[in-house]
């Protein structure tokens, strides 16, 4: 069976174990980082798909690899987006942006 994705570390051990031959290779950085991406759009499509929470913590470890592949540790990022809710804010309040009227256009209709 072909896979060609990207996989968790223990998943060839995993696949070995249960008798079948795993047949991988080490990615060089940027392919490395391009898996990674889909990789991530893969695990967000599973979860919009399914809605499981376990998907939520799938998502979390290939973002921690990606902040890491980019040299951002996971403390680093987590500073970003403690900054960035304090800036801009979270999601609690459930705003869903339906439009934005321009000021030039508000002043031609006075």
């Amino acid at each position: 069976m072909k896979h060609n994705k990207l996989v968790r570390d223990k998943i060839p051990n995993i696949i070995a174990r249960r008798g079948d031959k795993p047949v991988t290779r080490i990615l060089d950085t940027d392919a490395y980082r391009r898996e990674l991406r889909r990789k991530l759009r893969e695990e967000v499509t599973e979860f919009v798909e399914s809605g499981k929470i376990e998907e939520l913590a799938d998502i979390l470890e290939v973002v921690y690899a990606l902040a890491a592949a980019e040299g951002v540790s996971q403390f680093q990022l987590e500073e970003m987006r403690k900054r960035k809710r304090r800036e801009r804010g979270g999601f609690d309040q459930r705003i869903l942006l339906a439009e934005t009227v321009s000021a030039d256009v508000e002043q031609q209709k006075e």
